[in-house]
């Protein structure tokens, strides 16, 4: 008999259909896949978001276990994962953009100058979005077109973006009371008392879970991120997907930033750069949600609500100003930590 005819008439394994030991795989698979999803590599955020929301609940029993808290954490933190959001599919990708917090700024200022100019409302709007999709476009021509290294190739136009909105304003702010009209429904308007980019928020990421996750070009995103020169060999245009992805990321930015002028009623100069920070810990902390080190939308909100749920917890506690910022640092820590722990895990388990 030989070898291959030798398999063939082996009973078949718990990766077979036939024989006991695949029998017993079956009966013990769905509680296999359970474990899987609840472990704390799966969900590790739902943990820690549950650990938050007990210490501060026994802290605070009063101010903290309440609907205006998930009302605050929902409202307040919406526009940061709009900004994580905006991320997702250039890090899927493997390319960064270090511009979004200056296009939200951009988009907002662009927006709030024509409305106060007497320009229609949505036309204003609609050319702080255009405004914000010729900077993706621009940062696809410096990272595609002249291969300059993403992380410097945005930062240095995220740099020149922040360098004309200071000579477009003269670093003021731009206010009038036509901005509190319509431009601020955007934003403003509430549903049950939870404001538009909550919902805006939640919208953009069963979106982005959708064309990540069903479609032939989310596929095709992931695996140019995953390895490009494998992409490549497989007829992917990785330069295309790469322009296309930073074009997305400044489109949404474009969006949150939108919304975050109309939440201030006001075009500011600065408003953008508050997000940097807090948007790379989400989609970071993302990262290792859900989908095992890859970049996804659900994983994204799901960061954000945790981090929401221990800022919102510090501030009702009177911590110093400062401790905001230090949660959000050490999260983006740990998260970066795990992130390339489980790459490194993966590319074991593919090589064995």
């Amino acid at each position: 008999m030989t070898p291959s005819k030798a398999l063939q008439d082996e009973p078949r394994t718990a990766a077979g259909t036939d024989g006991p030991a695949g029998a017993e795989a079956r009966r013990h698979a769905p509680s296999r896949s359970v474990w899987a999803a609840l472990s704390p590599r799966n969900i590790g955020a739902v943990y820690i978001l549950v650990l938050i929301v007990v210490g501060f609940s026994v802290y605070l029993p009063i101010s903290y276990p309440t609907l205006a808290t998930v009302k605050q954490v929902s409202n307040g933190y919406s526009i940061i994962a709009m900004a994580a959001l905006a991320l997702v599919v250039p890090l899927a990708t493997r390319t960064f953009d270090l511009s979004f917090a200056y296009v939200m700024t951009l988009s907002g200022v662009t927006a709030a100058h024509f409305v106060v100019a007497g320009l229609n409302t949505v036309l204003a709007m609609a050319l702080g979005m255009l405004a914000a999709i010729l900077i993706g476009a621009v940062n696809g021509l410096v990272v595609v077109a002249m291969k300059i290294d993403s992380f410097i190739g945005t930062l240095a136009t995220g740099s020149l973006v922040q360098a004309f909105i200071i000579f477009f304003t003269n670093d003021q702010i731009i206010t009038d009371v036509r901005l509190a009209g319509g431009f601020s429904d955007l934003a403003q308007v509430q549903v049950a008392g939870f404001t538009g980019p909550a919902f805006y928020s939640v919208l953009i990421a069963g979106l982005l879970w959708y064309v990540l996750e069903h479609t032939v070009s989310g596929r095709r995103v992931y695996a140019v991120g995953f390895n490009p020169d494998a992409a490549r060999l497989a007829t992917i245009n990785v330069r295309k997907i790469r322009f296309v992805a930073l074009v997305v990321s400044s489109a949404i930015a474009g969006f949150a930033g939108l919304c975050l002028a109309s939440s201030l009623s006001a075009g500011s100069p600065t408003a953008g750069t508050a997000y940097l920070l807090p948007a790379f810990a989400a989609v970071f902390v993302g990262a290792t949600q859900l989908k095992n080190g890859r970049f996804n939308a659900w994983g994204t909100l799901l960061a954000v609500v945790m981090l929401g749920a221990g800022t919102v917890g510090l501030s009702l506690s009177a911590a110093p100003n400062y401790a905001a910022d230090m949660f959000t640092g050490v999260v983006l820590i740990a998260a970066l930590a795990a992130t390339g722990l489980q790459r490194r895990r993966t590319r074991r388990g593919a090589r064995r």
